[in-house]
């Protein structure tokens, strides 16, 4: 039982922290970088108008 546990943990503990990293990373990155306020970071309009920016046509 205490194997399948650790076995769970140490298998879980990677993408949890990759996950964590990149909520960390978003925030440092707009609040601190961009001089954006905290509340827009997780909203959804954000990143869908600089996802267009990004991925704009040009002609």
């Amino acid at each position: 039982m205490l194997l399948i546990v650790w076995t769970s943990v140490k298998i879980l503990f990677i993408p949890v922290l990759c996950v964590a990293a990149l909520i960390a990373g978003l925030a440092i990155g707009y609040v601190v970088l961009g001089k954006q306020q905290w509340s827009d970071v997780f909203d959804w309009n954000t990143w869908r108008h600089m996802y267009d920016l990004v991925f704009a046509s040009g002609d």
